[in-house]
């Protein structure tokens, strides 16, 4: 079964019930309160950060403990200030950007979820997920895996995760501003197919159901529930949709009124239950009132925090386990501590520590990537990661556009410019030309669209979008 990361599975290969509550005499302690949840956090830092090897690295094969960093960054502790005995040289973010920066990672045969979970974890630990080195773009390698025969779809359509972490990876690691990195008309793409395999009960699963009756009348799992709502609130979508109700009530089904707990695929467990609740988090909505608080006073964030060992800090995996795990210490922190599946880094309490850190230009001779989407206005939307190499530390729109049409991933990107030499206005693009109804703008890292220019000046890591219109 297709999964992110996990070490229990598979990693990827892939309101009337509120006026019921209130009628309910709920116990004072019921639900965790403030001071819990304090300490929940302390302590479930306190536990991620002896995970961290001598040599400051989390990621390492199987377990893909970088999970950490989303965590860390939901509690509040920035990544560059876990640090092995206190040597800063070896601090957990400067670790891990080197990891991604080298042309090994994440290996031979990747698949679009390594990036996907990269790009969050990345941007969780302060490091541009687009910048990450001269010769790593994390959103570039994302879009590399646009399905052209199915659009909307990032890898294979049969592993839906792939594409559910797109949304993730897309619409949640923003810019360092934090406004939206890429076009809205990408994540409306990517909201139609996610909309499309929502199954019949209202959650969603692993695999892809679009299309399939069959499979759209099976049960959903708790996990990819939670994190497909959270894909769809990160991409534009209000708590208050239809699609976002309907998971509410398939989660609310779910629910194990004496402990709060969701009853998942693989029982009743502190992954599953961290993931629902962090795809509610991404949505706003509160997992311990309303729907989530059970006739016995329940919710559901008490249930990860009757998990966690304390003073210790871990999370267990299973309420009959004896001792913590790592990768269940991840999804129950992030939880409790209010995170959905990445968030902005805290400001570092290492003196002098950036609270971000990215390359700032390109190396000449130095191969790199793009991102590129071209919208010609009329619902065509083509997506790209463009492969070139600079010949200085900033490069041009026209130079980006000439390479687009020979070296992009997927191709058909781009098929022609006009002009197709020059610094002068783009008059035309893939055939279609400027006139008095629209013409060809251009944007980088969400600013708005103006006319494009070959001559426009390009940076490292700068999402590029061309859009034909008035």
């Amino acid at each position: 079964m297709p999964r992110l990361s996990s070490s229990r599975r598979p990693v990827f290969v892939a309101a009337t019930a509120l006026g019921a509550f209130c009628l309910t005499v709920v116990p004072a302690a019921a639900t965790a309160t403030p001071a819990q949840i304090a300490t929940s956090k302390t302590n479930g830092v306190a536990y991620l950060t002896s995970l961290q090897a001598a040599d400051g690295s989390y990621a390492g094969p199987g377990l893909s403990n970088e999970w950490a960093f989303s965590a860390f960054a939901a509690a509040g502790t920035a990544a560059v200030d876990v640090t092995p005995g206190g040597d800063t040289t070896k601090n957990a973010r400067t670790v891990y950007r080197a990891l991604l920066s080298t042309a090994s990672w994440p290996s031979a045969t990747p698949v679009v979820t390594d990036y996907e979970r990269a790009a969050l974890n990345a941007y969780a630990a302060g490091i541009d997920p687009a910048r990450v080195s001269a010769s790593r773009n994390l959103v570039a390698d994302i879009y590399g895996y646009w399905q052209n025969a199915e659009p909307g779809y990032f890898g294979p359509s049969a592993n839906f995760n792939g594409t559910v972490f797109a949304a993730l990876a897309l619409g949640g690691a923003a810019t360092q501003a934090g406004a939206p990195r890429v076009p809205q008309a990408l994540l409306d793409r990517l909201v139609t197919r996610i909309r499309a395999n929502q199954h019949d009960d209202g959650g969603w699963n692993y695999g892809k159901a679009e299309g399939d009756p069959g499979q759209l009348g099976t049960t959903s799992d708790i996990d990819m529930t939670g994190a497909a709502m959270a894909a769809l609130c990160v991409s534009g979508v209000p708590h208050t949709d239809s699609g976002i109700t309907r998971a509410k009530a398939f989660l609310k089904s779910k629910l194990v009124p004496g402990s709060g707990a969701f009853n998942a695929m693989f029982g009743v467990n502190t992954d599953s239950n961290g993931w629902a609740v962090s795809g509610l988090n991404a949505c706003g909505i509160d997992a311990q009132t309303g729907d989530f608080l059970t006739a016995a006073g329940k919710t559901p964030v008490d249930f990860l925090i009757s998990q966690q060992f304390n003073p210790g800090g871990g999370f267990k995996y299973q309420p009959s386990d004896t001792t913590p795990s790592a990768y269940a210490s991840v999804d129950g922190l992030r939880a409790v501590a209010g995170g959905g599946f990445t968030a902005a880094p805290p400001v570092p309490a290492t003196a002098g520590a950036p609270r971000w850190v990215a390359q700032s230009s390109f190396t000449s001779g130095t191969a790199a990537k793009l991102a590129l989407t071209v919208d010609d206005g009329a619902g065509g939307l083509k997506v790209c990661s463009v492969s070139f190499t600079p010949t200085g530390t900033t490069t041009t729109l026209g130079a980006v556009l000439d390479a687009a049409t020979g070296s992009a991933t997927p191709s058909g990107c781009v098929s022609s410019v006009t002009p197709s030499s020059g610094t002068g206005t783009v008059t035309a693009l893939n055939g279609k030309a400027n006139s008095s109804a629209g013409s060809w703008k251009a944007s980088a890292d969400g600013a708005a669209f103006t006319t494009a220019t070959r001559g426009t000046v390009v940076h490292a890591g700068d999402t590029l979008a061309l859009r034909w219109g008035a």
